[in-house]
């Protein structure tokens, strides 16, 4: 029953324990995550957003600088001067030292006949009256294609000019090299798999995609991207791949082309990702800790209620024992007292009979004889005894005195030799010497005899047993010094040779109910009451000990005023 109950109690420490700081944890670590990733995914974001911008801008750029080239050569030249081929290659040549985008250069007339051209092509003379590009530029005043074949039969887009002169409208065009076009919009470069390219609105290739997408096909992908909006869109979306993408898309060129700019999910939020292992390797080592603390704390605290519980027990059975003790005390006093009265009338007989023999021996009615010498002799042993009997008792009485102490000078000359008697008989069975130096100028001092009386009497029982542990029934000695100490106090010494104290026990040798002696032999009160009159009477009590060899209890007293 007291095993489950402990068992009960245990799971219920341990779980408090761990539950307790692990909640708290989890809230810590999820309301710091969501901040956290809120945090990176905004700045991942905008990051993004950023480098698209600033991506649209040159591509931008790029064709505005390329458009005002052109008008450049419309406004500084005629349409008669570049009709000659030798002033349209210096014209071209000129356009490629400020660039070198541009592949050739042609001039139309207002019916769509090429009349002029520079470059690597066979185009002069062709007529383009019904090309959409065209019509466009004629209608708009300028025109940059989506990427088409034309007469070449190759991927390309072109940049045309229309101008009125004299009532007339002609149109300068020049191609721009698709390649250099393609490498300026595929540069760009963000994490691991971050690409960009341009799609026109019905969704066809006008740069190439580097992870697989080419000129002029469509992307599978581009219904997922958002119609047509101001400004810079981000979103998440499953490509045809199978993978998810972060996208970023921006339309540019009067609407007509949308840079799209993409990064697979994971390399876009490695960051994130990153966070989140060590997050959940925070945890598992935070869980660890919490967990084996919890485990340690819980055994240790478990461990203390069962010594605490067993403490308790012995307690009970300590102060029953000392209750014992106490009666037994009681009773000894009570029978000291009631042999005390047989003694004094024993004592009184024996006193009548040595007077009565004193008398007969003196009228001479006794004649002498051996017989009548060992009478003599046994009536003197008979007082001998009766006075050391009526000592014991005395001495019984007074250590058995209950009542408030009564605090006098005692004398340590006379007090000592007094409790020496007490147990000189229990140490002479035990074949213990017991050897004195208690020099003559050692000062009186302050206290109650009886308490001071109990403490000697329980160091030299401790050290009976001790020695007869060690020794039997010979070979023991205790040896009682007093005297004056140099800082002057009164110090009494008793050491035995007996089984000595080990380091671990000489800590706890002064704590109430700690014993070493088997269980019925000792009560754990003895050295702990002792240490609590001693320190009562303003004195200090400290033991030394080796071990197998001996022990030493020292006591110093303040000498009475």
């Amino acid at each position: 029953m007291e095993k489950n109950h402990y068992k009960s109690m245990r799971k219920n420490i341990l779980a408090s324990m761990v539950l307790v700081p692990v909640i708290p944890l989890l809230i810590i670590l999820a309301v710091g995550y969501y901040y956290f990733t809120t945090s990176i995914e905004s700045s991942t974001i905008a990051s993004m957003q950023r480098i698209v911008g600033d991506h649209c801008q040159m591509i931008e750029t790029f064709l505005n600088e390329r458009k005002a080239d052109l008008r450049l050569v419309c406004d500084s030249s005629s349409y008669h001067t570049l009709k000659d081929p030798e002033r349209l290659q210096e014209v071209f040549v000129n356009l490629q030292k400020g660039s070198n985008a541009f592949v050739d250069l042609g001039v139309f007339n207002g019916d769509g006949i090429h009349v002029a051209y520079y470059g690597p092509y066979q185009l002069t003379g062709r007529i383009y009256g019904e090309m959409e590009w065209f019509k466009e530029v004629i209608k708009k005043g300028y025109y940059i294609s989506d990427i088409f074949l034309g007469y070449r039969n190759i991927p390309h887009f072109i940049i045309a000019m229309a101008k009125v002169e004299d009532g007339e409208t002609w149109v300068i065009r020049a191609t721009i090299d698709t390649f250099m076009f393609n490498d300026l919009v595929k540069k760009f470069r963000i994490g691991k798999t971050g690409e960009s390219y341009i799609l026109n609105r019905d969704g066809i290739f006008q740069t190439e995609r580097r992870s697989g997408g080419s000129l002029m096909s469509e992307d599978p992908d581009h219904l997922k991207y958002p119609s047509h909006h101001s400004g810079i869109r981000t979103f998440l979306a499953n490509a045809e791949d199978g993978e998810k993408y972060l996208y970023a898309t921006i339309w540019l060129k009067e609407g007509d082309w949308i840079l799209v700019v993409r990064q697979q999910k994971e390399d876009a939020f490695k960051a994130l990702r990153s966070a989140s292992y060590l997050i959940v390797l925070i945890m598992v080592i935070a869980g660890v800790l919490i967990v084996g603390l919890a485990f340690y704390r819980t055994d240790r605290i478990i461990r203390q209620m069962e010594q605490m519980e067993a403490d308790r027990e012995n307690l009970s059975g300590q102060l029953i024992r000392a209750t014992r003790l106490a009666e037994l005390g009681e009773m000894a006093a009570g029978f000291a007292h009631e042999i005390n009265n047989p003694l004094q009338i024993i004592n009184n007989e024996q006193a009548l009979m040595m007077d009565i023999w004193a008398e007969l021996k003196e009228k001479g009615d006794l004649k002498g004889s051996e017989l009548m010498t060992d009478f003599e002799d046994s009536l003197n042993e008979i007082h001998i005894q009766i006075a050391r009997c009526t000592k014991i008792t005395q001495a019984i009485l007074k250590f058995g005195r209950q009542g408030e102490p009564v605090v006098k000078d005692i004398d340590l000359q006379r007090l000592l030799p007094e409790v020496v008697a007490m147990i000189d008989q229990k140490a002479s069975v035990h074949g213990i010497q017991i050897n004195q130096e208690i020099l003559s100028d050692t000062p009186f001092i302050r206290g109650d005899s009886g308490q001071l009386q109990q403490v000697f009497i329980n160091l030299f029982n401790n050290a009976i047993d001790a020695i007869t542990t060690r020794h039997g029934v010979s070979g023991g000695h205790i040896d009682i010094q007093a005297g004056p100490t140099e800082d002057g106090k009164a110090e009494v010494s008793v050491t035995d040779n007996g089984i000595g104290i080990s380091p671990e026990n000489l800590k706890k040798i002064f704590s109430p109910f700690f014993t070493t002696k088997p269980v019925g032999k000792g009560t754990g009160l003895g050295l702990s009451i002792c240490y609590g009159i001693i320190h009562d009477m303003g004195g200090t009590m400290e033991v030394r000990s080796e071990q197998g060899v001996s022990t030493t209890f020292t006591i110093r007293f303040p000498v009475a005023g």
